[in-house]
């Protein structure tokens, strides 16, 4: 592996965050999507920093509005600061899942733009979720560290799955999945995830992360049989099961 495939600079950090946020960020030099993959080890840090600015507003929230608030308007932050593209791949996912038939039958059912029934339903349950995880916190700083933590571990759940995932078919999904067989990058990854849920929810954490791990497990058995490996949207619904996977431990260990 040379050099300059991996680097914790700061293009690196900001291609990520480009991809994953709609915050506008400065970056030099090629915007394509092979720079993104070759950078997604650096997923979990930019999980903590969109953490970060999603903590800061529910703390302020959680001081002045009552709880069901807090978790209605920060579930609408998530989703604004995210653009919302992996909630969409949740409801391609879903709709892919339900459809019954061959491979491709499931591929176009992913591929249609119009959402369906399974998709609708799956968007309103993980709201809903996340609603109910978030306005369950008493504490406005647990909550802040808290969404920290979910938002690492949804971006490192994705990074786990393309490292030991394959793709489908070859399509948007494929350079991550190219580029995360690299040990190194899925080490630097790993220990990354691993530092800031130690050191911000110990041991809860770790029960957090290891949830997330388990389910990620099942969406990759369905994924590889349903559509005969990972796809795009696989990786995104991942990342919204994860979080509320996360966010409703945390809140059920909260100490």
């Amino acid at each position: 592996m040379d050099g300059g495939t991996f680097s914790l600079g700061s293009d690196g950090i900001l291609s990520a965050l480009s991809f994953l946020t709609i915050i506008p960020v400065p970056r030099s030099g090629n915007t394509d999507i092979s720079v993104t993959a070759r950078n997604m080890y650096l997923f979990p840090i930019v999980g903590a920093i969109i953490g970060i600015i999603v903590g800061i507003f529910a703390y302020g929230l959680s001081i002045y509005l009552e709880n069901y608030l807090v978790g209605f308007f920060v579930t609408i932050a998530i989703l604004l600061i995210t653009g919302m593209q992996h909630a969409d791949a949740l409801a391609d996912f879903a709709d892919g899942l339900m459809v019954k038939g061959s491979k491709d039958a499931k591929r176009r059912a992913m591929s249609d733009p119009a959402v369906g029934t399974a998709g609708a339903i799956s968007l309103v349950v993980c709201i809903i979720g996340l609603i109910i995880a978030i306005s369950t916190y008493n504490s406005a700083f647990k909550l802040l560290i808290s969404i920290v933590v979910a938002e690492v571990i949804a971006k490192y759940i994705m990074v786990i799955e393309a490292g030991s995932g394959r793709s489908a078919w070859e399509g948007f999904s494929s350079p991550f999945t190219r580029e995360m067989k690299d040990k190194k990058k899925i080490a630097f990854a790993t220990i990354s995830t691993l530092i800031i849920v130690l050191t911000l929810r110990g041991y809860i954490g770790l029960i957090s992360l290891g949830t997330g791990l388990l389910i990620a497990g099942v969406i990759c058995h369905l994924s590889t049989k349903n559509f005969g490996g990972l796809t795009g949207d696989v990786l995104g619904a991942s990342n919204e099961i994860t979080r509320l996977s996360s966010l409703l431990v945390l809140s059920l260990l909260v100490v």
